[in-house]
């Protein structure tokens, strides 16, 4: 595959020590696409002031939030592409489809759209979701009629994406192997109580409130457990002071956001990772936890719906009852456990971070201009 010099563009996590504000995911493909390719990253908002910085062999473009950054990055993209033409050009989420829409047709270069969060999605009850904002739907719809190809990372977000009559091809964003490393799986000792690990910031589409129904009912039931609970806390302790969060406080721990290292030790250490979201487009977390040999229960969103029945357990969003049942049902049943997790990571691993790169590689080289 030739090399070509890439585009890439996102409203953030690609922060310049490559460790604190960052999407692992992002990362990962960077550091593969720039071994090959010339690669530069168009930021919206990583930093206030502009700037410019080395991260994993490609040069990132901080846009910044001080006024006048439409034209900034307009001008900014135009210098670079004078210097040397660029071949590609790629969004990310909704901000960054519709600019690599607006360019490429500006500069007559080819965009490929990887929705990767909430573009098909409507839950206009908590005001998440382009769908739900008439604003937002026209730049998704802007985004990838302009695209020459659009992606996005599971079988779930291709249906909603065909829901909102957009073909979308299926690209999974993967985890380096090289830097989370595979686990085999482990039995758990029955006379300890099952570790439960949930990762996400706190936030109403992460649906905390179902996740802590479901374990207050597995308290009342009986049931021995640890949930240890990593995040950013964007609603101001409001989970924490729930009815629900005292009835299991003995059993939980609230660690707040941590470092890579920690949420991998506690994944290392968990039976369980148990998702409550009512919409992913992925995610990471998942994929995260199979590579560790830790399997999913979860609600019916990204890869679990994908996975249901093979390689994740799945429930309905909002539905508490389901969820401690099955994390229940699990608890009692070890080979099942253990054949989640074993297939789950066969397939984390066969979609890695060298399988996405190959795979956006792949598409470059298909609509790249020379």
């Amino acid at each position: 595959m030739r090399r070509v010099k890439l585009a890439l563009f996102v409203h953030g996590g690609l922060d310049r020590t490559g460790e604190e504000r960052v999407i692992p995911a992002l990362l990962w493909l960077l550091e593969r696409l720039a071994r090959d390719n010339e690669v530069h990253a168009f930021v919206r908002e990583q930093e206030q002031a502009p700037a410019e910085w080395q991260l994993l062999g490609a040069r990132v473009h901080n846009i910044g939030l001080a006024a006048g950054r439409r034209r900034r990055l307009m001008s900014t993209f135009a210098q670079e592409h004078r210097r040397a033409p660029f071949s590609a050009l790629h969004g990310f989420f909704a901000w960054g489809g519709s600019w690599s829409a607006a360019l490429g047709r500006l500069h007559s270069l080819p965009a490929i759209f990887h929705a990767a969060g909430g573009e098909f999605a409507s839950l206009p009850d908590i005001g998440y979701g382009c769908q739900s904002k008439v604003s937002e739907r026209l730049r998704v719809r802007f985004a990838a009629s302009s695209a020459a190809v659009v992606t996005v990372a599971t079988h779930e977000m291709q249906q909603l994406a065909r829901a909102c009559a957009v073909t979308a091809q299926v690209v999974p964003l993967g985890v380096a192997l090289d830097q989370w490393p595979v686990h085999p799986p482990t039995t758990r000792e029955s006379c300890r109580p099952m570790r439960l690990l949930h990762v996400a910031d706190q936030r109403d589409v992460k649906d905390q409130v179902t996740l802590l129904r479901a374990m207050a009912l597995l308290t009342e039931a009986g049931k021995d457990f640890t949930l240890d609970i990593c995040g950013h806390d964007t609603l101001n302790g409001e989970l924490q002071r729930s009815s629900d969060a005292s009835a299991i406080a003995p059993r939980t721990q609230w660690h707040g956001h941590l470092g890579r290292a920690r949420v991998r030790a506690l994944m290392e250490q968990a039976d369980l990772l148990v998702v409550s979201s009512r919409h992913e487009a992925g995610p990471l977390v998942v994929l995260e936890a199979a590579v560790a040999g830790v399997p999913t229960v979860g609600t019916r969103v990204g890869h679990i719906a994908d996975w249901a029945g093979r390689a994740a357990w799945a429930v309905e969003p909002q539905d508490a009852a389901s969820l401690a049942s099955a994390v229940a049902a699990l608890m009692n049943d070890e080979p099942r456990r253990l054949t989640l997790a074993r297939e789950a990571q066969r397939l984390a691993t066969e979609i890695d971070a060298d399988f996405s790169a190959r795979s956006f590689q792949q598409l470059y080289s298909t609509v790249a201009v020379s």
